[in-house]
């Protein structure tokens, strides 16, 4: 297992509000990940998430999807946000029922900010469709948040597909693509 960089764990200091307030700072992440999938599981997990995970993988990347990169015992919340952190890249892939899920809105709103690069997919959802619903289960800080998180989302380019229509394989190569030439421009960037 590889420690996390000084600066890292100088940023999950500074940053620990965002993690929660659980003390613990996470010492170690498994491999280091170099792309976060953002996911509505019940949607998304056995097509594109699950493919594009494993196209990656394939490649030699280290992707980070909660159904394959977490065990039994693992702290949800813990595992997820170091990962955030210590990716370099994020994909959110948006469906239907993305916005009912405040895991999904928690991780997006991490992911913005934080500042990382997100290459939105839109399956079978136009961005226009996807709005936070105050359903009284979060704060309304939460909400702001998942809110501000999604519309700087929604105006970012990204890849939209149908499945009913759509290429699997070319979705999986386009997003794939995205994602090494993002890499690439974050690896340029490091002083």
């Amino acid at each position: 297992m590889q420690r996390l960089s000084a600066a890292v764990a100088k940023n999950v200091i500074r940053h620990g509000r965002i993690l929660g307030h659980n003390r613990q700072i996470i010492q170690t992440l498994r491999p280091p990940c170099d792309v976060f999938i953002n996911h509505c599981g019940a949607e998304t997990k056995r097509n594109i998430a699950g493919l594009l995970y494993n196209f990656l993988t394939l490649l030699g990347l280290h992707p980070f999807l909660d159904s394959k990169s977490m065990k039994p015992g693992d702290k949800l919340f813990d595992e997820i946000d170091a990962a955030i952190y210590g990716c370099k890249v994020g994909v959110a892939v948006f469906s239907p029922r993305y916005c009912e899920s405040l895991f999904c809105l928690h991780e997006i709103a991490l992911l913005m900010e934080m500042k990382k690069k997100v290459i939105p997919i839109f399956c079978d959802v136009k961005p226009s469709q996807l709005h936070v619903v105050d359903d009284a289960k979060c704060s309304a800080g939460d909400l702001q948040r998942y809110r501000h998180a999604l519309e700087e989302a929604k105006n970012t380019v990204g890849l939209s597909f149908c499945s009913s229509k759509g290429d699997w394989s070319k979705l999986v190569r386009d997003a794939s693509d995205a994602v090494i030439h993002s890499l690439l421009e974050a690896e340029e960037e490091k002083p």
